[in-house]
């Protein structure tokens, strides 16, 4: 950790797409040159079987994912192994390649320990994600497909977005997840409706037995959120993702007027419309908790809550890569500590 802090030091003078994009540039190397990094996989990958389950179809060895955002294009999914992470979810991926909003458009928030981002689905698009997909294909770690509607798209032309990703790419992942829930694309979030889900969910269903997630935001009420996230898994939908970057500015003293904010300023906002949710769907759907977790502690109160899985992003930029394997060695002996032998009994044990 003391060598992280001196090189996130240095990183911290990088604008934070820059440093992205050499972290990037670093975590792309393993596939192309693995052997270096088998080491650093061995004693980062954490196997204990007190985390192990099946879902999917799929075996994840920790509960602990990558969010969307930070892969968008299929090119860490072996460097997202090596630093521990059970799963990578990739994306978001648009039809079409885009450029995404103006830069300057991610920025630190430091002494909150959280980042504003407007990225605004920068993406290589569907045919070369596909392709880095179909050439790395089987993966040894569950892989998430997260998409979404391109920028020029509009919003009466959107359901035909996500059928054209879902038909591409149902073959290439584990599962699907609907992003409609960025502030980042004009208009997005206003997907998010019960015409709509109604509509996506009946058309992505005809198309493939794959699981297929939801993603919704944080800025909802618990309300709405429970009957939008009720609703989708009425119509279909085969897990909930809560939730998306917030617009809540409020929660950093100096903000930006672009983009969601994530990180620790998300924690209680995320989790007060995970539990509201978990109460409602747990043992109806699969739920994935993300936002502002960055600690086993949390981890496990989301597990708790109803979460069979999580996601990190921007934890880990503040927390480096020690910081999954940390977790996931923590998380074991809390839930040994409650008396459990196995992960699966301690999901939703606040909801019993």
């Amino acid at each position: 950790m003391l060598e992280y802090q001196t090189i996130k030091n240095w990183l911290f003078k990088l604008e934070p797409e820059s440093a992205h994009m050499l972290a990037e540039c670093v975590l792309r190397v393993p596939n192309i040159c693995p052997i270096p990094f088998n080491p650093f996989l061995e004693s980062h990958f954490v196997t204990n079987p007190v985390l192990k389950q099946e879902l999917f179809g799929r075996t994840f060895f920790n509960p602990i994912g990558l969010g969307a955002g930070f892969d968008k294009n299929a090119t860490m999914i072996r460097g997202m192994q090596i630093l521990g992470f059970g799963f990578t979810e990739i994306g978001t991926v648009t039809p079409k390649p885009q450029a995404g909003n103006p830069k300057p458009r991610m920025f630190r928030h430091i002494e909150e320990q959280s980042i504003q981002n407007a990225m605004g689905f920068n993406n290589d698009g569907l045919l070369i994600v596909q392709k880095r997909l179909k050439e790395r294909f089987p993966f040894t770690t569950p892989i998430g497909i997260n998409i979404g509607k391109n920028k020029v798209t509009p919003e009466s032309e959107a359901i035909n977005d996500y059928t054209t990703l879902i038909k591409a790419l149902h073959t290439l992942g584990d599962y699907l997840v609907i992003n409609i829930s960025s502030p980042n694309t004009p208009g997005l979030r206003d997907l998010q409706n019960e015409e709509f889900i109604t509509r996506l969910f009946e058309e992505a269903k005809a198309i493939t037995t794959k699981p297929i997630l939801l993603k919704i935001a944080p800025d909802m009420s618990v309300e709405d959120a429970v009957a939008l996230t009720s609703l989708a898994v009425a119509k279909g939908a085969d897990g909930i993702i809560a939730t998306n970057t917030t617009i809540d500015y409020s929660l950093v003293k100096n903000p930006k007027s672009i983009g969601g904010l994530s990180g620790a300023v998300l924690k209680e906002k995320s989790f007060t419309i995970f539990e509201a949710i978990a109460k409602e769907l747990f043992g109806k759907t699969v739920l994935i908790s993300v936002g502002g977790i960055d600690s086993a502690a949390e981890v496990y109160r989301r597990i708790k809550a109803g979460a069979s899985l999580v996601e990190i992003y921007s934890g880990l930029i503040f927390g480096g890569p020690d910081m999954i394997k940390n977790i996931n060695l923590e998380l074991t002996e809390l839930i040994k500590a409650d008396g459990y032998a196995n992960i699966t009994e301690a999901i939703g044990a606040d909801r019993k």
